[in-house]
């Protein structure tokens, strides 16, 4: 367990381990939720599907391709539990696929037809 105050910084790193050099790491999603089994009843997205949707994210740059860093304000409804929890969801890419899921960034829903 990591104990953090409402409204405060937690800080995120995630590693790849790996023998294999040509492999980078991507946040995909990353959600918080008082309920380790339903991440989307009562949850903080920080972010989704590469976009981020929190303001308080701030990503921290890694020369290493297989780290990634950043930092987020603990979400206020902590404070009503005992315990929260972080689920992210990472990929694993080849470094050098530029059509792959980690250069592709933020994937937004399309845009719908106003009629």
């Amino acid at each position: 367990p990591y104990y953090v105050m409402p409204n405060r910084d937690f800080f995120v790193r995630a590693t790849l381990y790996s023998t294999q050099t040509n492999l980078m790491l991507f946040t995909d999603t990353c959600v918080v939720s008082p309920n380790p089994y339903d991440f989307t009843t009562v949850a903080s997205d920080i972010i989704r599907r590469g976009c981020v949707r929190d303001p308080s994210y701030r990503s921290y740059y890694s020369p290493d391709t297989r780290i990634v860093q950043f930092r987020f304000r603990a979400p206020s409804f902590i404070s009503r539990y005992s315990s929260v929890y972080l689920q992210c969801k990472m990929a694993v890419c080849d470094r050098y696929d530029y059509s792959s899921r980690c250069y592709q960034g933020c994937v937004g829903r399309g845009k719908r037809s106003a009629s």
